[in-house]
């Protein structure tokens, strides 16, 4: 995109926000016996008034993606500016100004959430960014001229994500990087791409287990964010910036207590709630916890391969050292290397079938559909997780879309 549009676009966005009036909040004490076991508090939402309800000074920062965004823009909240940045864009193919203006409102609606609580606020970028290097990395270089002291750029984790992340961190932008699920490709994550922070999705881990009958879905991915904590904590502790380990998809508060002492949580609107409402609760670091779990007995965990949500062994340790060393240039660089390295359980190559098969399935993936697969090692349960996640923000970032589409037709 050629300079002189991108900084009007620039200046579009940043029309009408004062970042010097973010309200005061109080303490709370709840949240501060968190806070006290060494965890970041951040809320997980995009909805500016459920957060208004739950915001103190101890929470330091809230995350928005493709789903969040998408329910803001459902609202009709911006459907005027919308209308206003299709006029800005109006030399642009139509397919360009969609993915302009869905940029616009990822960029507004942060710089709203700055404006009224005055922390951090991860920003997403479009789906059709997953695979693309470059645009990824010029998209984070945008987001981060609009807002720099308060915008962490989120970058999915793909084999375009790897390298694009490598890339954004050299530039000194903080990034989020998203939609992890086990130890091990945050292992690699962090010596390879060194991003500011990772994260594990434990309760889309908790609900793959019980949906799929295959145990009572206790402490999955609590064990998987633990073992994800002391691996990255001690791949990243003589960097310049460690990386922090997120616990996201938290789904109940149980799993706040469990996870106390953790590096960062981002917590739902919902489950902050629950949380308060008991506001005694007591909180001890349970970062040092190594959680059992149990499946059912008719289940061989042999087969379902789930201790690679928390295990890694030399040969993905041994994998990062070397991209670290000699960074390839291309996704498809990656992926070759990590098959050669025994690794293409995490780097599958899906054929456009099984991509529809997971996008019709939804967050949680049907492990009958893929079960010979995993028992096999052509593909794992961190990698089926991670690209039906993809999926899901695919399909809410397409409904973002077709509204957009919708009113600049009008």
């Amino acid at each position: 995109m050629e300079q002189k549009l991108s900084e009007k676009i620039r200046n579009f966005i940043l029309s009408d926000i004062d970042l010097t009036k973010s309200q005061h909040f109080e303490s709370s004490d709840l949240w501060k016996r968190l806070a006290k076991t060494g965890s970041e508090i951040w809320l997980d939402t995009g909805d500016i008034d459920e957060a208004s309800n739950l915001w103190c000074s101890e929470m330091s920062a809230l995350t928005t993606n493709n789903t969040l965004l998408n329910k803001e823009i459902q609202k009709g909240i911006y459907d005027d500016l919308i209308i206003e940045a299709n006029k800005l864009l109006s030399d642009l193919e139509e397919k360009d100004r969609i993915i302009e203006i869905a940029f616009i409102l990822n960029a507004k609606h942060g710089l709203k959430l700055v404006e009224k609580f005055g922390g951090k606020v991860s920003v997403e970028l479009h789906t059709d960014m997953a695979n693309d290097i470059e645009n990824t990395v010029s998209y984070a270089k945008r987001f981060y001229d609009i807002c720099p002291e308060h915008f962490i750029i989120k970058i999915p984790l793909t084999p375009a994500g790897f390298i694009a992340t490598r890339k954004v961190r050299e530039k000194g932008i903080p990034v989020n990087f998203t939609l992890n699920f086990s130890a091990r490709q945050n292992l690699i994550a962090t010596i390879f791409s060194k991003p500011s922070y990772v994260n594990v999705f434990l309760g889309r881990q908790n609900a793959f287990v019980i949906d799929n009958n295959l145990g009572d879905g206790q402490l999955i991915g609590e064990k998987s964010t633990l073992a994800s904590q002391r691996v990255i904590s001690e791949s990243s502790k003589n960097n310049p910036e460690p990386t922090k380990q997120i616990a996201a998809s938290i789904r109940d508060a149980s799993q706040i207590t469990s996870l106390a002492g953790v590096d960062v949580f981002t917590i739902p609107t919902k489950v902050a709630k629950e949380t308060e409402a008991n506001h005694n609760t007591t909180f001890v670091s349970n970062r040092d916890k190594d959680y059992t779990i149990h499946l059912y007995d008719n289940i061989d965990p042999t087969t379902v391969k789930i201790e690679k949500l928390w295990n890694y062994s030399e040969t993905e340790h041994n994998f990062a050292h070397q991209l670290d060393k000699n960074p390839p240039e291309t996704a498809d660089e990656l992926v070759n290397r990590a098959h050669k390295a025994g690794l293409q359980d995490i780097f599958p190559t899906l054929s456009s079938e099984e991509w529809e098969t997971i996008a019709e399935d939804g967050k949680v993936p049907v492990y009958e559909r893929w079960k010979n697969q995993i028992a096999e090692n052509k593909i794992s349960l961190d990698a089926l997780l991670n690209a039906s996640g993809l999926a899901s923000f695919a399909t809410d970032q397409a409904a973002l879309d077709n509204r957009i589409q919708s009113l600049i037709k009008q």
